[in-house]
């Protein structure tokens, strides 16, 4: 297979695979932990790590939080952050703060947050069903970012519901407003994460968008390291955005990359092997945050960590309450020389629930082209999508 690079603005990644931004998941150690692995493992750091979600007003505040979500490690590049908008104002300010600070080297948009606090407002997924609003929150990010090699991409669901789709037309404007590629989650917003991601959909915008040269990229349903090369062959799309698909398996990067580059794909990690990952990464949590907070970030981690593996309840058990690194390394070290292999380590992980209606401000689908900035929006910046 020849070498698939992807271009996004001033960026050329050497594999097109780029992790999507997750609300306590995709903070620095997550993704420093993934290009260790995947350099490791394949000799390279190819694909994009884009960091939390990062809400605009708390950015433009200079909130002591927010700031320290938006750091980044000397070894990433490009520094890729992703903001969460419904105010005009505030993005664009948001992004002059991001250039002005030099804090990032990209910007995403998130338009395809599903959950209820955020919906209910007009923000995440159900604002790019306000086609005028929509466009002008591109619009202000690619201003603010005017005369500088900060490319703006976007992300965006297929719409709120069956009825109300607005990938196409999302797409369309956010590469008139200047965006220089645009992600496509396969599911609406009433679908959140359940059931399975529509491919067609992605196929569908990227022939829309077909003559612009604006990459598409494909979101949805990427767990393992074939599903990258089926999606863009299914598709024709130019690249593909990870979720939950790499709980627990950071690994899964440097597989999904050289599967596409045709290299040897890296085998799943054994048991012992995974300990020896998820000490690395309670040690990267613990220098970016401190041991206590470390120690509690790490319980989650591990339960995904630990899917498939046969090391029984009680060691289960144990992991969920972990309060030290010492502790953690303990109950761990009987397990450290296992060969142990997880047993369908491929299959879906993270949130999935079921598909409900979509809370949405009272009088929201009256009229598409309303770009009133709905109130309250920019106070919860949600958790992806």
């Amino acid at each position: 297979m020849a070498s698939m690079t992807l271009q996004i603005g001033s960026h050329t990644l050497s594999s097109p695979v780029v992790l999507a931004p997750m609300a306590g998941v995709t903070n620095m150690p997550f993704r420093v932990l993934c290009r260790e692995i995947e350099r490791r493992l394949t000799g390279t750091v190819s694909g994009l790590y884009i960091c939390e979600m990062i809400t605009a007003r708390a950015l433009v505040a200079g909130n002591e939080k927010t700031l320290h979500m938006t750091a980044f490690a000397p070894e990433e590049n490009p520094r890729s952050l992703q903001l969460y908008a419904a105010d005009p104002a505030f993005a664009y300010e948001a992004a002059r703060r991001v250039v002005d600070e030099d804090r990032a080297d990209h910007i995403d948009l998130n338009f395809g947050c599903p959950v209820p606090k955020v919906t209910r407002k007009g923000g995440g997924a159900a604002l790019p069903y306000k086609r005028r609003l929509y466009g002008n929150l591109v619009g202000a990010v690619v201003r603010a970012t005017e005369g500088t090699d900060i490319p703006v991409t976007v992300k965006f669901r297929i719409g709120i519901d069956d009825e109300h789709e607005t990938f196409l037309d999302a797409g369309r404007i956010a590469v008139e407003e200047g965006a220089k590629a645009v992600t496509l989650h396969g599911r609406t917003a009433a679908q959140r994460y359940s059931g399975v991601a529509d491919w067609s959909a992605i196929r569908r915008l990227k022939e829309e968008l077909s003559g612009t040269g604006v990459p598409v990229l494909g979101n949805g349903d990427i767990f393992a390291a074939d599903d990258a090369a089926r999606m863009m062959a299914a598709t024709g799309c130019d690249g593909v955005v990870v979720g939950r698909g790499c709980l627990g398996r950071p690994w899964l990067f440097a597989q999904l990359g050289a599967q596409l580059r045709g290299e040897p794909i890296p085998p799943e990690p054994t048991l012992g092997e995974v300990c020896s990952i998820i000490v690395r990464h309670a040690e990267l949590l613990a220098a970016h945050e401190g041991e206590d907070h470390a120690a509690k970030d790490i319980r989650k981690h591990v339960g995904w960590y630990m899917r498939g593996f046969p090391v029984g309840g009680e060691v289960r058990r144990q992991l969920s309450t972990i309060d030290s690194l010492k502790a953690l390394k303990e109950v761990l070290a009987p397990w450290r020389d296992s060969d142990a292999r997880a047993e369908r380590p491929d299959d879906p992980r993270g949130r999935q629930g079921s598909a409900k209606r979509v809370a949405l401000p009272e009088g929201w689908l009256d009229d598409p082209e309303d770009e009133t900035v709905p109130v309250g929006a920019d106070a919860d910046g949600g958790s992806g999508g």
